[in-house]
């Protein structure tokens, strides 16, 4: 249930995950993966920087509610232990305003959260029904108390009061990195979690240098602290958004040797090769670049087969795996080539069969 978190199992639960990705990686015949892995843990409770919850509306009044996976029927929920400690705080008062207000609550439909480490919030409240003047100057004062930013959305329609984005500051290997993430866009879930990935990958490639190249970039989440291991980096991504928050994040935190380029990874493949030309690559020779790494960080589905035959070509490898299936199924290919050097086990999701993983290789002497 998601008001009541087995925590005294927790430790027993995380065991049971990372003995299974054990067990899988065993069909790999590579011994030294299993001996190599570091596991990461999770904060137990107030771990997940953002939530979502259907508004359940009987009579006059409105409950937050998720469902049921099996039943499909609702459970109201009156508080997330899973989610932020902040969103657990403003989750009350926020629906007490919504109830207190006809205008408010009529056809609402879903709120989301998205905060922070350091307690900055947007509060999404999705409608039925187009959203006008008499509703700003309804939600305006509740902002101010909540001391937060709304966002209202309906059909074709998006109202920010006052910005769409949080600020989040991350603590890396000692420096703080800072990065605006913003509403609708894909962020690491559990910022604790994500701290010690950004640490691990930052540790495991301290002495590589040369440069970097990475895929699937997202908003810069690891570019930022590793750009100081290497010389420079190209960092892709194909969503517009995201790109956008990458290349802010690069200038607020003033690292000079990133380049963000929208790109997929199918493309930029094409480039490598020099089968096509493209515009966004203009101002960027990459034959003035003299990468020793590839760093992964792929959907769900893994790398394509093009993307992973170019991977291959890189000295060092790091792979960032939010499905250890498709990730073991690259490693087939990858191990041909390269040998693992370490590997790490994330717990982003408590509680859930869910895990992350992280993968460090390096390429054969019979391949160099």
């Amino acid at each position: 249930m998601p008001n009541a978190l087995d925590t005294a199992n927790y430790t027993q639960q995380l065991a049971a995950k990372t003995t299974q990705f054990k067990q899988e990686l065993d069909a790999l015949n590579c011994p030294q993966a299993k001996t190599a892995m570091s596991v990461f843990a999770s904060p137990v409770s107030h771990y997940r920087m953002r939530a979502e919850f259907k508004l359940w509306h009987q009579g006059d009044r409105a409950q937050y509610a998720m469902s049921d996976p099996v039943t499909k029927k609702p459970i109201f929920i009156d508080e997330f232990p899973v989610a932020a400690m902040r969103i657990n705080q403003l989750m009350p008062a926020l629906l007490a305003a919504i109830n207190s207000s006809n205008l408010l609550r009529k056809k609402c439909f879903q709120v989301e959260f998205l905060t922070t480490l350091t307690g900055d919030t947007v509060i999404t409240l999705i409608y039925h029904k187009p959203l006008n003047e008499e509703w700003i100057a309804a939600i305006l004062p509740i902002k101010d108390a909540l001391g937060v930013n709304i966002i209202g959305r309906s059909r074709k329609q998006k109202i920010v009061l006052n910005r769409d984005y949080v600020d989040e500051t991350l603590h890396v290997d000692g420096q703080a990195y800072h990065y605006r993430q913003t509403e609708g866009s894909f962020t690491q879930p559990n910022a604790a979690v994500c701290e010690h990935m950004l640490t691990w990958a930052v540790t495991h490639t301290q002495n590589i240098g040369g440069d970097l190249l990475e895929l699937y970039c997202g908003n810069g989440n690891f570019t930022l602290p590793l750009s100081k291991n290497f010389r420079r980096v190209i960092a892709t991504e194909i969503s517009k958004t995201s790109v956008t928050a990458a290349q802010e994040n690069v200038k607020a935190n003033h690292i000079t040797n990133v380049d963000i380029v929208r790109m997929s990874s199918e493309e930029f493949v094409q480039a490598m090769d020099k089968a096509r030309e493209f515009r966004r690559l203009a101002t960027i020779n990459l034959d003035n670049y003299h990468f020793s790494t590839v760093f992964v960080d792929p959907p769900r589905a893994g790398l394509d087969a093009d993307t992973l035959s170019m991977v291959q070509r890189f000295n060092h490898i790091i792979y960032i795996s939010c499905k250890p299936a498709t990730l073991l199924d690259n490693l087939k290919t990858l191990l041909q080539t390269h040998q693992i050097t370490a590997i790490a086990a994330f717990d982003q999701f408590p509680y859930t069969d869910h895990l992350e993983a992280g993968v460090i290789l390096s390429a054969k002497a019979e391949t160099l």
